[in-house]
């Protein structure tokens, strides 16, 4: 099995194993071993994985590793696991350090068989920074972080090049950390930024301090959201020509008269897509625009509707969702007050899709829209 598919394996299982998992040796057991496994390390081969590692820390302390990885004898890899449910928290992370300090390792993992965190020595040499350069969490799995682990497993493992990875796993993710802050809440600090450059030689006040607040944030979430829009839009895909899926038992789409699709609704459609982007190839997300709606569908299909966009009326926007599971489809609509409170509904959205690819010729009943 491919290493994403082992990944993405171990995670399938969680919800059927967490409730049985009460104790940290079961989490080692049952959620741990398989993950150590799944890099590619043999824990049957204690030259390769060893359980119970000694690590001394000065004269009075000794300290055992739940696990350290070797090559050639050496420990390369250490790590130190916590009950399922357990919070990573700084008091965890201090046990780590000490046993960081006492080997000669350069990768420290912390676990409790759900979160992996990766921590290294970008800081000082030889002492674990503060702070992981990698995150994995199993229950919330993002499939870009399952190729940066990749480079710990037994294949692909380059002292070198791995230090090199989280220092940019580190700086970049600590960057869009700081932006995201920023967007939510622009600090005097980058809002006066902004000042200096449009205003040059007035003073800071603090009326100026508000109103440039204000406008930065409007200004970063407007610039999110072109950026996003010209990121999806179809035509800046023209290089790589789509050609059509092709649907068995596919109902014809046709264009209606009268029907004026708004750059609102085109908005809304490439949220939707930016949500999907890790879940489904987003050439399988298209659109329908009608008198009453504007549908947004799975493989050009109106019998798979992933959402629908109720947009006609300017005071009073809404989003109709679907439920998966039977074969009566009942559409609920929600009210939304932005384009943006799509971003509330991303977990349904991804269920309805991921329901289509699991039941490809699933042909659903919908009641006829209002």
């Amino acid at each position: 099995m491919e290493f994403t598919d082992q990944i993405k394996a171990i995670a399938a299982r969680l919800p059927v194993l967490l409730d049985s998992i009460q104790t940290e040796e079961a989490t080692k057991q049952y959620l741990i071993i398989p993950f150590i496994q799944a890099l590619g390390y043999d824990v049957f081969d204690p030259r390769e994985v060893f359980p119970e590692f000694d690590a001394n820390v000065g004269a009075s302390k000794k300290y055992k590793l739940d696990y350290a990885i070797l090559k050639d004898g050496k420990p390369i890899i250490l790590i130190e696991c916590k009950a399922k449910g357990d919070k990573l928290d700084k008091d965890s992370w201090s046990q780590l350090f000490h046993y960081f300090v006492a080997t000669n390792a350069r990768i420290g993992v912390l676990t409790n068989g759900t979160v992996y965190k990766f921590f290294t020595d970008l800081d000082k040499p030889n002492k674990m920074d503060d702070h992981p350069f990698l995150e994995i969490d199993l229950q919330d799995l993002k499939e870009p972080l399952i190729d940066e682990l990749r480079k710990i497993t037994k294949a692909s493992f380059n002292l070198e090049e791995m230090v090199s990875a989280a220092t940019e796993l580190k700086y970049v993710g600590g960057i869009v950390q700081i932006l995201t802050e920023q967007l939510s809440s622009p600090s005097e600090e980058f809002t006066k930024f902004f000042f200096a450059q449009l205003c040059p030689g007035r003073i800071f006040t603090p009326n100026a301090k508000l109103q440039f607040a204000s406008y930065t944030q409007r200004a970063l979430n407007q610039f999110v959201r072109d950026r996003l829009s010209y990121l999806l839009d179809d035509s800046s895909l023209q290089a790589h020509p789509i050609e059509p899926v092709k649907v068995k038992g596919q109902d014809p789409i046709e264009a209606v008269e009268g029907v004026v699709t708004t750059e609102e609704e085109l908005e809304g459609y490439h949220i939707v897509k930016s949500i999907l982007r890790e879940t489904v190839d987003l050439k399988r997300v298209a659109y329908r625009d009608v008198q009453s709606y504007f549908g947004i569908l799975f493989d050009d299909n109106n019998r798979k509707p992933i959402c629908r966009l109720y947009f006609n009326n300017p005071k009073s926007k809404r989003i109709g969702l679907f439920e998966c599971g039977g074969d009566e489809k009942q559409e609920e609509k929600v009210n939304i007050d932005s384009l943006n409170d799509i971003y509330k509904y991303a977990d349904r959205l991804k269920a309805t899709v991921e329901y289509y690819t699991r039941k490809p010729e699933l042909e659903i009943k919908l009641e006829q829209a209002a």
